[in-house]
């Protein structure tokens, strides 16, 4: 018989195939490897950053996973469930640029309200550089925190209010490719936004 809850109900499979991207056999498989990893059916911070550091042995993780479980914690209850998990997995790793980048730009507005200070985004890129260790080489002009986020900002704050709305970061990233590589942990590429990239 097997347990009850190894497979998702049609109507959550419905649910989720209509607001992701992925199939239904796709959610299926995700299912089962979340339970896998997450027997309660929840994951907690801590159960989280351990997964993250496991992606980053060379450096330290803790506050960027922090940062990206805020991000996908949709009901604010402390816990990630697998609707959280596969609705954030489907915009970092399938959903449309600006899709990315909306939900990049909500794990950098730190208090929610609708702007990026220079202090958020130095607070993630932090993280970042913490995560990544001394594996990646930076550019004289990105070689700390502080450089990269005056770089960022020198960008994309285009009224120069030293801040940043949604339609900036969206726009700046559009219409420089760059920026979105700065906004990333790797250097040579320009892929998903959030999830490991910021």
């Amino acid at each position: 018989m097997g347990k009850q809850n190894s497979k998702l109900r049609p109507e959550v499979v419905q649910d989720l195939v209509h607001n992701t991207e992925f199939t239904e056999t796709e959610l299926q498989e995700w299912y089962k490897g979340f339970l896998k990893d997450c027997p309660s059916g929840c994951l907690s911070v801590d159960e989280f950053k351990n997964i993250y550091a496991s992606f980053f042995p060379h450096g330290d993780a803790s506050k960027f996973a922090e940062h990206v479980f805020r991000t996908f914690d949709a009901n604010k209850d402390g816990t990630i469930d697998f609707r959280e998990f596969i609705c954030a997995l489907s915009v970092t790793s399938r959903g449309k640029l600006e899709d990315k980048l909306r939900w990049a730009f909500n794990m950098y507005d730190l208090d929610g309200n609708g702007y990026i200070t220079k202090n958020e985004m130095l607070e993630i890129v932090r993280a970042i550089y913490k995560m990544v260790g001394t594996v990646m080489k930076m550019p004289e002009d990105e070689s700390t925190p502080e450089k990269r986020t005056e770089k960022i900002f020198r960008q994309m704050d285009t009224n120069r209010d030293g801040r940043l709305s949604l339609k900036e970061f969206i726009d700046g990233a559009k219409t420089d490719p760059s920026i979105v590589r700065l906004l990333q942990c790797d250097p040579g590429t320009s892929g998903a936004l959030g999830g490991a990239s910021p």
